[in-house]
């Protein structure tokens, strides 16, 4: 009886908390969220491979398959994360916002141990275990906690379609905020010049920065759980609730699931081979890290700059059909970019910030195109499961990421690089035409796969929206 009165009063100050109206509050609080996110997630992507190679000395090819296997983990965590979320009971706060608290901390910490050059004498074994204990914590278990359900949230806040693309656009402004931090700022600060006169990475200055990036995330996350609201609330019919396995089938036949399961595995594979090998091609190819910082801060600036109106252009194009063109973009300028193979830093930071403005397309929209697709499922299925297929979608993104890593590292070690090869010349050639070509190819792919696999069009979308108001108001 005393737990009836008290989750009487829970949902009753739910309710209230609900009452508030949708606007820029809510767009800051979920772009901090994404803000603290990348404070963790882009510093691991963009040093750990650079970090384990030229500062600890394990092999490219070594820690790339490590990375590849952490994230195998991440098939059950994502997943098992996604089954809680939804089961787990709605607070005053809602059913999502809360896990974001509480796991605010331990992924700070977790990030901030997988920077430790204090190891860098110790024997491989002991670096190797040190390096997959840590990237797995951090990844495969807080990162998690965190992620999957601040990713949910975004159907709980508002089930206007205009309003979730808002959201889903602020996230990326969050991101990109954090990568100009990270990305921009950071390789000004972590790399030194050696007695050679090459651009190397300080390990004991990366290890700082990386505290810093954790204790501010902490402080980001709080800025998220305060500001955000939760409006919607989901409660699935007790006769058409599934098991894992059923839910699973009900994904895996769906052509929109697996249309942004194949895109977003491809604009993970783009992003982070332009990002991972942004490491190699400027110290190394060109000899010139600040050039680094310029050509992350160019990409953060077309992210913004698009995001003022990306909102816009989607209700008039389609996100679809925009993220296509966006595609074929990008695909365009790295082609151009291989075969000219320039050594004009400047050409080069050209076509680069060409192509991230056609990946800044689909990445602005990426979010809200997966809302899209969990009302399809509800459409056709008559289920809502968030957590669940926000984690299945998450875990994708993963093994991009993991592909990426591992890729990377097989190329980088194919091509002859290690600590010390890293400015031979035919090395450096090798850098120069594994950053253009293996992206160049990916935009293809993905433009392929928005345009011809992905069925949601703007139309099919409002559609859905349609179905789903007639069905809302038929169960008042």
């Amino acid at each position: 009886m005393g737990n009836t009165k008290e989750n009487i009063n829970i949902m009753a100050e739910f309710e209230k908390n609900a009452q508030r109206p949708f606007g820029m509050r809510d767009k800051i609080g979920y772009a901090a969220g994404d803000f603290a996110n990348d404070l963790t997630f882009v510093i691991a992507s963009l040093f750990m491979m650079k970090f384990y190679t030229d500062v600890m000395g394990v092999s490219a090819a070594l820690v790339g398959l490590l990375m590849m296997v952490a994230k195998v983990v991440d098939a059950f965590t994502d997943v098992a994360m996604g089954q809680i979320v939804d089961r787990s009971p709605y607070r005053a706060k809602g059913k999502f916002a809360p896990w974001i608290r509480r796991f605010a901390g331990p992924v700070a910490v977790a990030s901030f141990l997988i920077f430790a050059p204090y190891f860098a004498d110790k024997p491989m074994g002991f670096k190797v275990f040190w390096m997959f204990f840590t990237y797995l914590l951090w990844g495969s278990v807080c990162y998690t906690g965190v992620n999957i359900p601040y990713g949910s949230m975004v159907s709980a806040m508002s089930d206007v379609p205009e309003e979730r693309q808002m959201l889903s656009t602020w996230r990326n402004i969050g991101a990109t905020v954090a990568q100009i931090v990270i990305a921009v700022i950071l390789p000004l600060v972590v790399y030194v010049t050696d007695a050679e006169g090459h651009r190397v990475l300080g390990g004991n200055r990366l290890m700082i920065a990386s505290g810093i990036c954790s204790l501010l995330a902490v402080v980001v996350y709080m800025i998220c759980y305060s500001l955000s609201t939760e409006r919607v609330q989901f409660v699935n019919d007790k006769k058409n609730q599934k098991n894992v396995g059923q839910l699973f089938k009900i994904l895996f036949t769906s052509r929109a699931f697996i249309g942004i399961i194949v895109s977003a595995l491809l604009l993970l594979l783009v992003q982070l081979t332009l990002t991972g090998m942004g490491n190699y091609i400027y110290p190394n190819y060109f000899n010139n890290t600040t050039m680094l910082s310029l050509s992350s801060f160019l990409g953060c600036a077309v992210v913004l700059l698009l995001s003022t109106f990306v909102t816009k252009l989607s209700d008039r194009i389609g996100k679809k059909e925009l993220s296509g063109v966006g595609a074929c973009i990008g695909a365009a300028a790295l082609f151009v970019a291989y075969i000219i193979h320039t050594d004009n830093v400047v050409v080069w930071i050209i076509l680069y910030t060409i192509a991230y403005m056609g990946l800044a397309f689909f990445n602005l929209m990426c979010w809200a195109m997966i809302v899209d697709v969990i009302d399809d499922i509800q459409v056709k299925n008559n289920v809502r499961s968030d957590g669940t297929v926000y984690s299945v979608y998450s875990f994708a993104r993963k093994l991009g990421q993991a592909g990426s890593s591992g890729l990377i590292g097989l190329l980088l070690t194919i091509i002859g690089y290690t600590e010390s090869t890293a400015f031979d010349t035919e090395v450096v050639n090798g850098i120069y035409d594994v950053t253009a070509i293996v992206p160049a190819i990916g935009f293809a792919l993905m433009a392929l796969s928005l345009l011809f696999l992905y069925p949601l069009s703007k139309k099919k979308v409002q559609e859905n929206v349609e179905a789903l108001r007639l069905k809302k108001e038929d169960h008042k």
